[in-house]
């Protein structure tokens, strides 16, 4: 009896049930309570943008599916981070971290483990430390939170490769790959699709993203006095060299003057980000946007790594003076412009473009009857983000436009954080938070 045409007919109905299972998945973790964060809809959404959490908060935020731990406060800051190192007296200490103790003028790479694979295989990423030789504050750097986003990994790896132990004040950490599992996969989210800047300060019995969250947050963060957030745009978005920052906290006034000449947005960093875990825990933080995923940039690399150059000479903890032209405009509003129509986009300003209430910002061809629609800015301002040239639907997120106003902010403006926020839910403002 020939056993072929069985065989055959069970292989093809094991693929035929293989990939229904594939398409019931999304739809069984829904159901499951586990939220699907894998987009599908080409980052495309219809709520109004701003630079204001209510409308920056995601769905893939954690309060759907579990509580966050409170950031509890690292350490009190007795004088403004602008004063740490003239105030700084007596020598420089050992720096305990990741259980190695670091001395004074001295260069270390450290292993940092979150996690592990389901092998049971430990994965690692570097931390690069570099503990100055006299007193001063500790800032950290971190980048690649979305494993997809590149030009701050060559930012960290450059900054604290350059850095003599011998002449700095301080401390510098540097963590070049945070989500490494997202970075192995070329991908801005965790393996089990959640956007890892939603979740700090994390939870040690949560998900993996709150754990892996809570473990950066208490294992290293914790020790600084100062972070550096280094990303790009996403969903092949592209960003201005710029500097997000809430205005309204004189430490993070500071850092933001530190950069020089970079374009400053006024954010309310969103719950969940390491921004505003940081901020929270008494950490003043600023996240660094530049560029766009998945490619190395090096013009935007070079911006980045003279940023953070001039920030650790304007604090005092290096020697080296750096001047670096006219300070850049602060912006306290800005507006995603979206695309009314599907088709092809092609954009006809660029990045740091100023433009005027009308100006066309670019057109957008349906391929199938060559039927043209032209973009125009309904703002005064420049062009801080833009979408690379593509196929985009309506609703497609296409110019950040920075806008032109008078509005200043005090620090009197400070609302008072309510205790374990809860972060809404409702909709994803594709490329606005970091």
């Amino acid at each position: 009896m020939s056993l072929s045409k069985p065989q055959s007919d069970t292989v093809s109905g094991a693929r035929q049930f293989l990939a229904t299972l594939a398409l019931l998945l999304p739809f069984v973790a829904a159901l499951a309570g586990e939220p699907s964060v894998e987009r599908t809809d080409n980052g495309t959404d219809m709520l109004q943008d701003s630079t204001f959490d209510e409308d920056s908060r995601s769905s893939e935020t954690a309060a759907v599916a579990e509580e966050l731990v409170e950031a509890v406060p690292a350490h009190e800051h007795l004088v403004p981070l602008a004063e740490a190192v003239t105030t700084a007296e007596g020598l420089a200490e050992p720096l305990l971290l990741l259980n190695t103790e670091i001395m004074p003028g001295t260069a270390h790479r450290l292993s940092w483990s979150a996690t592990e694979l389901f092998e049971g295989v430990p994965v690692s990423t570097p931390v690069l430390v570099v503990n100055g030789s006299t007193p001063g504050p500790t800032l950290c750097l971190t980048a690649a939170v979305h494993g997809d986003e590149l030009n701050g990994i060559e930012m960290v790896r450059r900054v604290l490769h350059e850095i003599a132990p011998g002449k700095l004040s301080g401390a510098v950490i540097g963590v070049p790959i945070v989500n490494v599992q997202g970075f192995r996969r070329g991908s801005r989210y965790l393996p089990d699709r959640r956007d890892l800047n939603r979740y700090f300060p994390g939870n040690p019995n949560g998900s993996a993203a709150a754990r892996i969250a809570n473990a950066l947050f208490n294992d290293v963060i914790a020790h600084c006095d100062a972070l550096v957030d280094l990303h790009t745009g996403s969903f092949e978005r592209a960003n201005l060299p710029q500097i997000r920052a809430d205005l309204r906290n004189p430490d993070v006034v500071t850092l933001t003057q530190g950069f020089g000449s970079m374009v400053v947005l006024h954010s309310t960093p969103t719950i969940g980000t390491l921004r505003y875990a940081a901020t929270q825990a008494g950490i003043p933080a600023v996240t660094v946007e530049a560029g766009g995923p998945l490619q190395l940039e090096l013009a935007e690399v070079k911006r980045g790594v003279k940023g953070i150059e001039t920030l650790l000479s304007t604090l005092g903890m290096t020697k080296k003076r750096r001047t670096w032209g006219h300070p850049e405009p602060v912006y306290y509003r800005s507006s995603w412009v979206r695309a009314d129509n599907g088709g092809i986009l092609l954009a006809d300003v660029s990045l740091g473009s100023t433009v005027r209430k009308g100006d066309l910002l670019g057109t957008i061809t349906d391929p199938m009857n060559n039927q043209r629609t032209d973009v125009y800015s309904p703002y005064a301002g420049r062009i801080i983000g833009l979408a690379r040239n593509q196929v985009v639907m309506p609703g497609f997120a296409a110019f950040h436009v920075g806008i032109e106003t008078d509005e200043i902010l005090t620090s009197q403006e400070q609302p008072e954080p309510a205790p374990n926020p809860k972060p809404a839910t409702g909709g994803y403002v594709d490329g606005m938070s970091e």
